[in-house]
């Protein structure tokens, strides 16, 4: 891996999401915090059309989206839904331009067309994922809209370079065909790897010369699957694996092969107790290292992150956590003695 965004080492990020509905004061905070990797602040708490799928609607092309009862659903023409999801993102990128002006790299968040599939309707009510043709759309749809907005993000940064996160949190469901129906007395037919993997595949590849990072804090994550479609690195929530074979054979593997690990290990909320040691924190990390039998010098090219996103942390928390990730960053190059 080289010429990548965590190519020189010491690089923390955050995932994706945090508290508050100032997009000017999150990409500040995040620039503070994450000089080295910032990413595109998310702020689902503004409400239907900053949240995930929300975020995604704004960017298809072509396809246009609206808020029902029960969520999101594909329409015939665009609305205020659209247009609302479509303001947010503007005034996103607005903020990465004042703050994020000179950074080297600067991370994107993308929802994977698994769980944009997953989690909106087709106008009939039922999920658009039972439907592949509808699902191929979709990622087709979703992708053209991610280029136009790294081209519109290249101009606004010039001489910044883009890592793109594709945030499959949904995927686990939808292979495993737990999702719950319409009616809610079922639930959805699982989707075969087969059937998954090409998908995937084609949305990675539509990406470009961008660095992909695939993203789930599920603890079934399909490593095996996401690295086949052509990511460069997972992001997992390493607290969450266990110590099972059949989890972390998977993990072992990519990092033999040189998939960067973008390991979450800070909680979305405030801990109740105590001021936690940075050793602490590094603990499941360390843990992972030693199960897996890997050199320890590889523990500098790991990535730090929060578990998931930090929404639903208090503003005071969100900060201390990507600050922590960020200090986790540097003594993962060296690390002190006694770890």
């Amino acid at each position: 891996m080289t010429d990548r965004a965590w190519s020189s080492g010491g690089v923390a990020t955050g995932v994706g999401s945090l508290p508050g509905t100032s997009a000017d004061e999150a990409a500040r905070t995040v620039a503070g915090e994450l000089p080295d990797l910032p990413h595109l602040a998310e702020l689902p708490g503004r409400g239907a059309g900053a949240d995930m799928i929300g975020r995604a609607v704004g960017l298809l092309v072509d396809v246009y989206g609206e808020v029902v009862p029960s969520g999101w659903r594909i329409s015939r023409r665009p609305g205020r839904d659209v247009q609302r999801a479509q303001d947010y993102l503007a005034w996103d990128l607005d903020a990465a331009e004042q703050h994020y002006a000179g950074a080297a790299w600067v991370k994107v968040q993308v929802c994977g067309p698994w769980t944009l599939a997953a989690g909106i309707e087709l106008p009939s009510g039922n999920r658009a994922l039972l439907d592949l043709g509808a699902v191929t759309d979709l990622s087709a749809s979703l992708a053209e809209g991610l280029t136009q907005q790294l081209t519109e993000l290249t101009r606004r940064l010039p001489g910044t370079r883009f890592v793109v996160q594709v945030d499959e949190p949904g995927l686990p469901a939808v292979l495993a065909g737990s999702l719950p129906t319409a009616s809610g007395f079922g639930t959805v037919r699982s989707i075969d790897r087969a059937t998954a993997g090409p998908v995937l595949q084609d949305f990675v590849s539509a990406i470009g010369e961008h660095p992909v990072v695939a993203h789930c804090c599920h603890p079934q994550i399909p490593i095996d699957l996401l690295r086949a479609a052509g990511v460069q690195a997972i992001s997992l929530d390493v607290t969450a694996l266990g110590s099972s074979a059949g989890r972390l054979d998977p993990v072992g593997e990519a990092l033999e092969a040189g998939t960067v690990l973008l390991a979450g290990l800070l909680p979305g909320v405030a801990p109740v107790g105590p001021a936690v040691p940075l050793r602490q924190w590094a603990g499941p990390l360390l843990d992972l290292w030693n199960r897996l039998g890997l050199p320890r010098k590889d523990l500098a090219g790991v990535v730090p992150t929060p578990t998931c996103g930090l929404a639903g942390a208090a503003p005071e928390w969100a900060r201390t956590a990507m600050h922590t990730v960020a200090e986790l960053g540097r003594a993962l190059q060296d690390l002190p003695e006694g770890w």
